[in-house]
């Protein structure tokens, strides 16, 4: 194909336009989900492989640190094997790989494949923007975008509903099985209606060694931050050389990249001072963030008795509230300094996060999921005007590079954020518990309950229970304290940056 022809042919007309439409809005849909969907059913994979709940995250934190690194590859691979084949493959991978993480007998097997599943997954949600660009008319690009974007905002807030009501109505397995179909017919949607819009390729080469540096540095530095409280962090050996291996990679990386002439990941858009303070914002709220979603459901399931469906509910309303705020800010994002309203939104979640430092093991539901909706208002106050700023900082020939390492850093955030959090939650949770059972007069209690016919080693488990939810607790308060003032500080460094003095093209945000 050459590339007049490909920039010629006309977008696609009548019903193949509605069903090619549908098969790119259902993809992105299925791939920010799994994103999510995974977080309310660790503790039921957790119970179920026999390992702990630590453990049980990295779960989330390898699908998150797989797509990452594929998303800067996203270019290069539709410009060597063309954009529809690129992304039928990858639909079919990720098919494929979800089968296997629902087979997994193992949490090593579990983790691999949800690496591979991040790995197909990664290219699918910039891939589906690109061709509904393609397939549509300039006229209608901007109501494309909408529903395409419609479905990025829908999915967080059914993955925790899906995920709990699946893991408890029949197993955790089935929340991988359910992309198998989903899948296998946006593979072959792809195959039959969008072959006549492929891209033409090219030899083109790629940053080997940038890529390899990438992937040495990055999973040195993630397994130390999973595996690193259980082996008692910097006094095992194994850890430091992690710790030794992941600096010295990202130095050699950052190097490298810099003097590359085609990076994997194009360091250049850093000299500009809005951007790097905007990613720099970005990065540090959304990891605070999107730790708590994972936490959330652990402690609701674990300590307050809560069913992963009830706890999916619960996380569910802060996508109900994003849903309805999303287009007024829009709106006001063309209107308001960018800047006042990203640091309004990071504020907005540091004071979700006070809300949650009051929770205790009394809370009823709507205690627990108020916090969550009102979380929801604040949440498109920081996505969409913190893109336009960053965006708009770079050169118009620089955007596409500059949303792709933004995409990479944002995701990279979320996962190490995740692996820090519950990390310290533990910690937390340890340490209070040592407290607790310091001050902890138990004499009265256990007069009371060996009178109603406990044995004393029923009382010592009751107690034991009570102590381990309370520390639980108070570790989930102190997790939340130390995350609003993160917010805090990531929402007065916004100010650093210059306000733009551009728009940003429709769409670029996702």
């Amino acid at each position: 194909m050459t590339g007049s022809k490909a920039e010629t042919m006309a977008p696609l007309t009548g019903v193949p336009l509605i069903l090619a439409g549908v098969v790119l809005a259902l993809t992105n849909f299925m791939v920010v989900l799994d994103t999510t969907i995974a977080n309310v059913s660790v503790p039921h994979i957790s119970g179920s492989l026999g390992i702990s709940g630590s453990q049980g995250t990295w779960i989330i934190t390898s699908y998150a640190v797989a797509e990452a690194v594929c998303v800067p590859l996203t270019g290069w691979l539709a410009g060597r094997f063309g954009t529809v084949r690129t992304f039928t493959f990858g639909m079919i991978g990720f098919g494929v790989f979800s089968t296997l993480c629902g087979l997994s007998t193992s949490l090593g097997m579990l983790v691999a494949c949800r690496i591979g599943q991040g790995l197909c997954g990664g290219p699918l949600m910039p891939l589906s923007q690109t061709l509904l660009m393609r397939i549509f008319k300039p006229e209608q690009r901007a109501q494309a975008m909408g529903v395409w974007a419609m479905t990025t905002v829908v999915a967080p807030i059914l993955g925790p509903i899906l995920g709990g009501t699946i893991s408890d109505s029949w197993s955790w397995h089935w929340i991988f099985f359910i992309n198998i179909p989903v899948a296998a017919l946006c593979a072959f949607g792809a195959m039959r209606l969008l072959a006549r819009v492929e891209t033409p390729t090219e030899q083109l080469r790629v940053d080997r060694v940038g890529l390899m540096l990438m992937l040495l540095w990055i999973g040195a530095l993630q397994i130390m931050l999973d595996l690193g409280r259980e082996h008692d962090w910097f006094n095992d050996g194994t850890i430091v050389s992690l710790a030794v291996v992941a600096v010295i990679g990202l130095l050699v990386f950052l190097a490298w990249e810099g003097t590359e002439a085609q990076p994997i990941v194009d360091l250049r858009v850093f000299r500009h001072r809005g951007f790097t303070v905007s990613v720099l914002s970005l990065s540090f709220a959304f990891a605070t963030f999107f730790s708590s979603a994972v936490i959330i459901p652990q402690w609701l399931q674990l300590n307050m008795g809560y069913t992963a469906t009830d706890a999916g509910y619960a996380t569910a309303f802060t996508g109900v509230a994003a849903v309805i705020m999303s287009p007024i800010v829009a709106k006001l994002s063309t209107k308001v300094d960018p800047r006042l309203l990203v640091c309004f939104g990071i504020l907005w979640l540091g004071f979700t996060s006070l809300l949650r430092v009051h929770w205790n093991s009394q809370a009823d539901f709507w205690s627990l999921a108020f916090p969550q909706m009102l979380q929801g208002f604040g949440m498109p106050f920081f996505f969409i005007p913190l893109t336009t700023l960053a965006l708009a900082s770079v050169d118009p020939r620089e955007v596409a590079s500059a949303a792709g390492v933004m995409s990479f850093l944002r995701t990279m955030a979320g996962a190490i954020g995740t692996s820090v959090s519950t990390t310290m939650w533990d910690d937390q949770s340890r340490i209070a518990r040592s407290e607790i059972v310091a001050r902890l007069n138990t004499d009265g209690t256990a007069d009371s309950l060996t009178a109603q016919g406990f044995s004393l080693d029923q009382v010592r488990a009751i107690v034991a229970q009570l102590v381990d939810k309370e520390a639980s607790s108070l570790a989930t308060s102190h997790v939340f304290l130390l995350s609003a003032f993160v917010f805090v500080a990531a929402a007065m460094i916004i100010w650093l940056t210059p306000r733009p003095r551009r728009a940003v093209g429709p769409g670029a945000a996702h």
